[in-house]
């Protein structure tokens, strides 16, 4: 006789009908009732005869299987264990933040927190509470409650350790367990809550997990927006750069332009009639009757004028003069070019330099240059240790002297006293024109030419002065830096901090470049940070920059920037490459007065001082 097994839940407890029994006994069928009997978890087991046939009494027997059927599957289910929703509310039952996992009305959600305080015990320690429907599972959360409602056949242990779990992220995610700070961060918390639980099942995660899984980015979508960023930055400062290279042009055109014109004016008088344009334009092509190579430095006219008589005829043969004189304008006119062109720069012409000081001078604001001024001029090379103390250190340092005005061509400079912090062995070389300093340290150094009489050059940038300090001495590094990677569980955080320790110099510009281990990508941690920090693709490094560092600024003077990446090798973050343009001198060189020698000795003269200092090589190693 064959039979079915079904197998009943331990809690599971019921009583049956009368049992009905069938058995076959060759080709006839044998059908008995027992008693009724009750049915516990530790009863014998359900054995149901298999119906192979039927008879006349098969309806009969069919209902009675169905009836023994719903009995027996009822308590086999499993029991679903759900949560219901997971709150955070304060003490009086006001909820902060709701997050729901089943179908539940707004409604339902606030009358199940509003009853939720008057069903919690006094004087007990006891963690959930049940009503006739759901049960809470709660954890005190400062002056809040964070809490689970669940239904009542879920698991009691599995639902204290979601929760948990919920309150470990929501310390991780918020500062403070306070009503303001979860709604300032209820975005963040609720997407946390949906990671933990899905449907109204505890997922398979821990709080690392979960970590991950809300900081998760896309690496190639962050290097191509870093690449984008970058590549836009270079496309605008290669702009400002020929914006500038442009002007710098115009203005040596027009300072040019007064002698341009008489050299030009001077050849005939048929050009007499001559009248610029205010733009540049190619210039006119001359004549096959002029040999003389003319590069004209203004700008030309849109229309050359007509040509008559002998105004350029300069050694031309006769045939050829009397050619163009019979021709008139036609001989004469060039056709205009379609659009402006840049200048032509000869051999004899050389490029202005002022785009190149233009670039290396960076963000610093300009000097409004007077009659006379003065460019100092410093290139710093240096070598800090990782562990503290200078390696090698070289300050190179020249002076210009730039005169625009005859009258003041003859006149002294007079250093300033140097700072305390100056160093003290500068090594000077002077122009061999150019005075000796004094053998006393102590007496007023003074640039001025060996003979009185002579005059320096008028508009030309003269180098007068250079001097250079080679040396170990720590007090003279301008920006102190200090890189300290901190390794761990297969991670390594680096904590990097710069100090402006001068206070005779202020820099723009400021760059410290990290080098980052080869596949990893900074997660920078720090919450708040001077200026800002990008990832430097084609070097593979973390590139840190700070517009602007003034000793007057405490909030600028110094600064630091956290940041996480995998990997446990502190020696790859090395050697960290610092650059910057400085206003003011490391030498502590500057002019204290400018007078004028000969005629009005000793009158003050007005000048103007532009001092830069920049990096030639700033390593920490």
């Amino acid at each position: 006789m064959g039979s079915v097994l079904c197998s009943l839940p331990a809690d599971a407890s019921f009583s049956t009908p009368s049992m009905v029994v069938e058995e076959r006994d060759g080709n006839s069928l044998k059908t008995t009732r027992d008693a009724p009997i009750k049915r516990t978890c530790n009863g014998p087991r359900v054995m149901r005869p298999a119906l192979k046939g039927r008879s006349h009494s098969d309806t009969y027997h069919h209902h009675a299987r169905a009836r023994l059927d719903s009995t027996d599957q009822k308590p086999s289910q499993p029991t679903t264990m759900v949560v219901l929703a997971a709150s955070i509310c304060t003490k009086g039952g006001k909820p902060v933040i709701s997050r729901q996992f089943r179908d539940m009305t707004r409604t339902r959600i606030e009358s199940l927190l509003a009853s939720f305080p008057k069903l919690i015990p006094t004087n007990t320690q006891h963690t959930s509470v049940e009503t006739a429907d759901v049960r809470y599972v709660y954890q005190p959360l400062e002056d809040l409650y964070i809490l689970l409602i669940t239904n009542k056949a879920s698991n009691i242990l599995q639902d204290i350790d979601t929760l948990h779990l919920f309150a470990r992220v929501v310390s991780d995610i918020c500062r403070s367990a306070d009503e303001r700070e979860i709604i300032l961060n209820a975005f963040e918390l609720l997407g946390a809550f949906d990671e933990i639980v899905s449907a109204g099942y505890r997922e398979n995660v821990n709080l690392t997990q979960v970590k991950s899984i809300l900081e998760m980015e896309s690496h190639e979508e962050k290097i191509q927006e870093i690449i984008a960023r970058n590549k836009e930055a270079e496309a605008k400062e290669l702009i400002k750069k020929r914006a500038r290279e442009l002007e710098l042009q115009r203005r040596e055109q027009q300072r040019r332009g007064g002698s341009g014109t008489g050299y030009l004016g001077g050849i005939g008088g048929g050009v007499s009639g001559y009248s610029p344009v205010p733009r540049y334009d190619a210039p006119d092509i001359p004549s096959s009757s002029s040999r003389t190579p003319i590069t004209p430095t203004a700008p030309t006219p849109a229309k050359a004028p007509a040509f008559k008589g002998s105004g350029l005829k300069l050694g031309a043969k006769k045939k050829q003069a009397d050619l163009l004189d019979a021709l008139g304008p036609e001989a004469a006119y060039t056709p205009e070019p379609s659009a402006p062109s840049t200048p032509v720069v000869t051999e004899q012409q050389p490029r202005a330099p002022a785009p190149q000081a233009a670039s290396i001078r960076g963000s610093v604001p300009e000097v409004e240059q007077e009659s006379v001024h003065v460019s100092i001029k410093e290139t710093l090379s240096l070598q800090i240790l990782r562990d503290g103390g200078v390696q090698s250190m070289e300050l190179k340092g020249d002076m210009n002297l730039l005169i625009a005005d005859a009258a003041f061509s003859h006149i002294r400079l007079t250093l300033s006293p140097p700072p305390s912090s100056a160093p003290s062995n500068l090594q000077f070389k002077q122009h061999p024109n150019v005075s000796k300093f004094p053998a006393n340290p102590s007496a007023p150094r003074v640039v001025a030419l060996k003979d009185p009489s002579k005059a320096f050059p008028l508009n030309q940038n003269v180098g007068v002065l250079k001097w250079r300090y080679a040396g170990t001495d720590e007090s003279l590094v301008p920006l102190n830096i200090n890189c300290w990677p901190t390794p761990g569980n297969g991670t390594c955080e680096i904590s990097i901090e710069y100090e402006l320790e001068s206070e005779d110099v202020e820099l723009w510009d400021v760059s410290i470049l990290i080098p980052l281990p080869d596949g990893s990508y900074p997660t920078v941690t720090s919450e708040s940070h001077t200026g800002s920090w990008s990832l430097d693709a084609d070097s593979h490094s973390l590139l840190w920059t700070i517009p602007h560092v003034s000793p007057s600024n405490e909030e600028t003077k110094s600064g630091s920037l956290i940041f996480t990446v995998n990997g446990d090798d502190t020696s790859v973050f090395f050697p960290v490459d610092v650059g910057f343009v400085g206003k003011g001198s490391l030498g502590g060189i500057g002019v204290g007065s400018v007078t004028k020698v000969g005629e009005g000795e000793g009158e003050e003269v007005v000048h103007s001082v532009d001092a830069l200092v920049t990096v030639d090589e700033y390593a920490v190693v």
